[in-house]
């Protein structure tokens, strides 16, 4: 048994929530850069090269990328052979967060209510997603989610009968109903399968997935290669002033579900996609 004190998950956190704010992680980068090179529309090439511009002066002066510097959500994969010490993993995991964003000095979005509407003035609490797993690690991924993409996001509870097609066309209706308001080009998490709220949860956790790997399943290898195609043939283009780059990726997750439903989730998110990764 491997034992891990609450310190040091929280200066983890802290860390991890100036980082995801300031820089973009390395796959994000290259996919970018890919961007534009290959973007077709001249408006869509300016466009990208302010994004560009904007992301060289957050790195180099540490200011961050984005005004909206989110919510944080907090994916944790726990190896059961792992003993926390010195008080609550969540309070840890919760004051990482307010460390993050009032050294770091990022902007305080959270309300701690959804209809009294006071902000809590540190950015807590986080949304923590917890995950009990072998060996004697801490897998954390801190993911910054703003709410410009979030809130174009959308749940299809398909029938079976709708299938593949139908699962592409939910796909295709949340990003056509997004248009510019998502802050193109995107980042597209798809869950498919499960229940109502695993669907969701997938396609969160979708965004984090390192843009080199590849889904082991080779239809949906397929149903990414393809959707990614036909989504930037509709032409939002960066900023949704039109061009060939609407998304730099669609990440799909899928998980098995019952014989009567189909559940489809799209969870969207902007240009920077931000999210920092650590193991303890």
């Amino acid at each position: 048994m491997r034992s891990v004190c609450i310190d040091e998950i929280t200066e983890n956190i802290k860390e991890m929530c100036i980082e995801a704010n300031h820089f973009l992680s390395e796959d994000m980068r290259e996919v970018f850069e890919q961007s534009v090179r290959e973007e077709k529309s001249p408006l869509g090439s300016q466009i990208l090269g302010q994004l560009e511009e904007n992301l060289k002066i957050a790195g180099e002066d540490m200011i961050p990328i984005c005004q909206d510097t989110g919510m944080a959500v907090v994916f944790v994969k726990i190896g059961q052979e792992v003993h926390i010490e010195g008080g609550s993993l969540s309070e840890a995991i919760h004051e990482g967060v307010r460390r993050g964003y009032t050294e770091g000095f990022l902007r305080k979005s959270v309300v701690g209510d959804p209809i009294e509407r006071v902000n809590t003035k540190d950015n807590t609490p986080a949304v923590i997603h917890y995950e009990i797993t072998e060996g004697d690690k801490i897998d954390i991924t801190v993911a910054p989610k703003g709410f410009g993409s979030e809130n174009m996001s959308r749940v299809f509870m398909l029938k079976p009968a709708d299938g593949l097609e139908g699962v592409k066309e939910a796909i295709l209706t949340a990003v056509r109903d997004a248009g510019p308001n998502a802050c193109p080009p995107m980042v597209i998490g798809v869950g498919i399968g499960g229940t109502f709220e695993k669907c969701a949860l997938m396609a969160k956790h979708a965004l984090t997935r390192n843009l080199r790997e590849k889904p082991e399943k080779e239809w949906v290898r397929e149903l990414e290669e393809e959707m990614l195609v036909r989504i930037n043939g509709l032409g939002i283009g960066p900023g949704g002033l039109g061009g060939t780059t609407t998304a730099f990726a669609v990440n799909i997750e899928t998980y098995p579900t019952h014989i009567a439903g189909l559940p489809v989730a799209v969870n969207i998110c902007c240009y920077v996609n931000r999210h920092a990764h650590r193991v303890i």
